[in-house]
């Protein structure tokens, strides 16, 4: 894979792989949410989980992340509108029969002591 899974025109090694391997902190909360989709496409169900809001955690489970990444092909990230803690996007994919999907989202982070966790969102 040349270019990120996120889209960013970026390769992934200087895109979003650095923040899965932890090396880096995703410094925005668009950062965090294209990193949050290649943990989607390259099934890093941890760093889904460390990424979620401590309040929110307990919705979600590892094993869920796990198999609703692993099921679905991961097509393209399409990012639609951002600001300061907010990123409106759309990620297109394909289901186990092949079948295009478009999750449409809009979502929620907050910054605390210096890293970017996810919140919730409202589905379209």
């Amino acid at each position: 894979m040349n270019g990120c899974y996120c889209n960013s025109q970026k390769i992934f090694k200087d895109c979003c792989e650095p923040y899965l391997k932890g090396s880096k902190q995703a410094p925005t909360a668009e950062a965090l949410m294209r990193s949050r989709y290649s943990a989607y496409a390259t099934h890093h169900a941890d760093y889904l989980m460390a990424t979620t809001h401590v309040s929110q955690r307990d919705l979600h489970s590892k094993e869920d992340i796990l198999l609703w990444s692993t099921c679905n092909q991961w097509q393209k990230l399409e990012v639609l509108k951002t600001t300061a803690t907010t990123v409106e996007f759309k990620a297109y994919y394909l289901d186990t029969n092949k079948k295009t999907h478009i999750h449409h989202e809009f979502s929620t982070f907050v910054q605390e002591e210096g890293s970017w966790y996810y919140v919730d969102g409202e589905y379209y």
